[in-house]
C-alpha cells in the first residue's frame, strides 16, 4: 500500500500554452526538415541567404581591418614596439604599414559586401523568380 501512494504522489508539472509553443518552436529547429517546405518559406530562406553570406564576410573584413589598424596605431603611439623588440623609427614604420593595411581592409568591407550580394542575387535569381511566379498564380 505504501508503494502505491508513493507512485501516485509523484511530482507532475504542465507547461502553459505559451511555454508549450516555445518548446515546440525550439524543437522544430532541431528536427530534420521535411520535404513539405512551403514555397513561400523556401522563397524567404533563399532571399535571406543572399544577405547572410555577404554580411558575414564583410564583418570579418571590417573586424580584422580594424584590429590591424589599432595594432599599427599602438606600435606608433606607445612603447609596445620596444616590448616587441622594435626600436626607434622601426616600430613607427612597421606600425604605419600595418595601420594602412588595416585601414584598407576595413575600407574594403562595404565594396566586398556589395560584390557578394550582387553575385548571390545573380546566382539565386532564377530560382527566386520561378518560386515567386508560382506563388503569384
Amino acid at each position: 500500500m505504501e508503494n502505491n501512494q508513493q507512485e501516485q504522489s509523484g511530482f507532475s508539472y504542465t507547461y502553459s500554452a505559451r511555454q508549450q509553443a516555445e518548446i515546440k518552436r525550439i524543437r522544430e529547429k532541431y528536427t530534420m526538415p521535411t520535404q513539405d517546405e512551403s514555397k513561400l518559406e523556401r522563397l524567404r530562406r533563399l532571399d535571406a541567404s543572399v544577405g547572410h553570406t555577404a554580411r558575414s564576410v564583410s564583418l570579418v573584413f571590417g573586424v580584422i581591418g580594424t584590429l590591424a589598424l589599432g595594432f599599427g596605431m599602438s606600435l606608433c603611439m606607445t612603447d609596445f614596439g620596444a616590448m616587441l623588440g622594435f626600436f626607434g623609427s622601426t616600430a613607427f614604420v612597421i606600425g604605419i604599414t600595418i595601420g594602412v593595411v588595416g585601414g584598407v581592409l576595413a575600407g574594403l568591407a562595404y565594396p566586398v559586401h556589395q560584390a557578394i550580394v550582387k553575385a548571390r542575387r545573380k546566382k539565386l535569381a532564377p530560382e527566386i523568380l520561378r518560386l515567386s511566379e508560382e506563388l503569384m498564380k
